[in-house]
């Protein structure tokens, strides 16, 4: 599992996988219409899709002479249960941790922290 989630993260790790990802969530889309948004050649488009694709996050088959791309719905399982494990966790307020170890340890906590906004 820890392979996959380093393919699949270091596939998102790049605003134009990202934005290739978003765009292929409305439909299956030939090579050239997913390319035609960016400014870069085909080749470019090309690798970023061959990235995807070995994360599988897409897949992509060829229509005649035309290479479609599709989004693999089941491509991001694995990543989004990781990161389920860590929605257990409460975010820490640390203002208030400071005031409580300031009380704990018998020193005044730093005024500051507790102005800002």
């Amino acid at each position: 599992m820890t392979a996959s989630l380093d393919l699949t993260f270091a596939a998102l790790a790049d605003p134009t996988r990202r934005a290739i990802l978003s765009m292929l969530l409305e439909d299956d889309m030939a090579v050239t219409d997913v390319a035609e948004p960016f400014d870069m050649s085909l080749a470019a488009i090309s690798k970023h899709l061959g990235i995807l694709g070995r994360a599988g996050l897409i897949s992509q088959e060829r229509r005649g002479r035309v290479k479609w791309c599709k989004l693999e719905p089941g491509g991001l399982r694995d990543a989004s249960i990781w990161m389920q494990g860590f929605g257990q966790f409460e975010p820490v307020d640390l203002d208030a941790f400071e005031i409580f170890l300031a009380t704990e340890l018998g020193a005044e906590p730093d005024v500051d922290t507790q102005n800002q906004d």
